[in-house]
């Protein structure tokens, strides 16, 4: 039997400015200007700086100043709640404020051109194929990923030919179908796997010497090859170390991902606008905010001017109600807009401020060794805001620095003590890891366990465990895949 009872709950909803306000914050400047010109579109009482200088108005008793003014005294005097009865909710609320995860702005250009899977397919015209074998060949170009690689195994693209395609084949049909494919350009586009994509390249290049153990390398001593046991392929093949060396040449030129070098692939191309730009002025920092973050907004003058026709008139119809009824609703999500776009000014300049402060040795040098440790609680203590606002600044902006270009959240690292007691950042036993590993010998590169050794010399006792772990966020291979001949 169901039981009814009371139950008190407390709950913090953020308000629909509030919602709004943080969707500003976290877009990059391209993306704002996008958001800035689409309010601009669907909210007809916003207008920009740039109109209100060429507009021509008459009967203008006051300056441009005192008109000013007093627009921002009307349009703080609006309150729709007083028009509207409580359980009616203005549909601005809901299509200007809020919006899903879909809605992010996504307007990215992309490079146009002939997609990767009609230009292999457009060269098929060149060979004699019956239907079904034009069939099996199309499904296997429509099988190629990006990198230009066919990931399925042939028994299941076989069944997939006759669920989907009705077409009924075997797996040596289609071995040889896949034969042709591997003739189409890119070289090495269609293989199961890297060694199977090497030899495709290799085989349909000049046959030298070198081309040759090259081949033979990647066929028969693959996995010696990728471990690089170059004793062990010395001795298989009975090869002077130049030789191999000159083989290991013709097979590092090769392309490991065929697919990406189609120019006519269409992949996203994205355009960096730095937010902030720090120059260096008399020996100090000057933190400047990029101006397309800084519109010129104002309530349009047009419907303030109906606003005051309508208080005017003396005689007002049902039609006129509604009428100014939508317009006090565009004047209070204008606001709403303007009084936003203030507001992340206001918290791009005051984070970008302290974080430039907090790192004011690594701006004045450029070098990464001076970066302090700083993690995202530090901003948000300084400056007092929640570390949520904070993440939303560093994750997407960029600043443009005296040594280019950088993205904020890279500013960003873990602590750990040296041995002289001093809290020193992450990124700078990072950079000297990354200094010593080009540094080292590479015909006898240096393990996990000497590298920590060096560090440990030079003032950072960490772990090995630790080095591993910096060097896999470095992308450095361990010491036997970085050895050279």
């Amino acid at each position: 039997m169901l039981k009814q009872y009371l139950q008190f709950k407390l709950s913090q909803k953020l308000s629909p400015q509030q919602i709004q306000l943080m969707k500003l914050i976290q877009l990059p400047t391209q993306a704002f200007e996008q958001r800035l010109k689409q309010e601009l579109e669907e909210n007809p009482a916003l207008d920009t700086g740039k109109e209100e200088k060429e507009d021509e108005y008459e009967d203008m008793d006051n300056t441009q100043d005192e008109f000013d003014d007093n627009e921002t005294i009307e349009t703080d005097d609006i309150n729709i709640d007083d028009y509207l009865s409580d359980d009616e909710i203005p549909d601005y609320r809901t299509s200007v404020n809020n919006y899903s995860a879909d809605d992010d702005e996504k307007s990215i250009p992309f490079a146009s051109g002939t997609s990767f899977t009609q230009h292999l397919k457009t060269q098929l015209n060149t060979y004699r194929l019956s239907d079904e074998e034009r069939d099996i060949a199309e499904f296997l170009i429509g099988s190629v990923d990006e990198s230009g690689y066919i990931r399925r195994e042939i028994s299941d693209i076989m069944d997939d030919l006759a669920f989907t395609q009705n077409v009924y084949t075997t797996e040596d049909k289609i071995e040889y179908m896949l034969k042709i494919v591997h003739q189409l350009d890119p070289s090495g586009v269609g293989a199961r796997n890297l060694q199977e994509c090497l030899s495709i390249q290799l085989k349909r290049k000049e046959q030298t010497p070198d081309v040759a153990l090259a081949l033979n390398i990647i066929d028969n001593a693959f996995e010696k090859f990728t471990k690089k046991h170059y004793k062990k392929l010395m001795a298989k093949f009975d090869i002077s170390e130049e030789q191999l060396k000159d083989a290991v040449h013709e097979i590092e030129r090769l392309n490991p991902k065929p697919g990406g070098s189609y120019s006519g692939n269409t992949r996203m191309i994205e355009h960096v606008i730095p937010d902030f730009a720090i120059k260096i002025v008399d020996g100090d920092l000057e933190l400047t905010l990029n101006g397309r973050n800084a519109p010129e907004l104002h309530v349009s003058r047009e419907y303030n001017n109906m606003l005051k026709g309508y208080k005017e008139s003396k005689e007002k119809s049902k039609a006129q109600k509604d009428a100014v009824m939508f317009i006090k609703q565009k004047l209070d999500a204008a606001k709403w807009f303007i009084e936003a776009i203030q507001q992340r000014q206001q918290t791009l300049f005051v984070t970008m401020s302290s974080i430039m402060h907090y790192q004011k040795a690594y701006f004045l040098t450029g070098d990464e060794r001076n970066l302090r440790p700083m993690i995202l609680k530090d901003i948000a203590d300084e400056i007092e805001m929640d570390v949520s606002t904070v993440s939303r600044v560093a994750n997407s902006k960029y600043v443009d620095t005296p040594y280019g270009t950088k993205l904020i959240k890279e500013f960003f690292s873990e602590s750990m003590t040296n041995d002289q007691g001093e809290e020193v950042s992450t990124r700078e036993i990072k950079k000297i890891l990354e200094t010593v590993i080009e540094e080292e010998n590479k015909k006898k590169p240096l393990t996990d366990e000497g590298l920590a050794k060096i560090l440990k010399e030079k003032g950072y006792p960490i772990a090995r465990r630790t080095v591993a772990k910096y060097r896999e966020q470095l992308d450095i291979s361990v010491a036997r895949l970085r050895k050279e001949l």
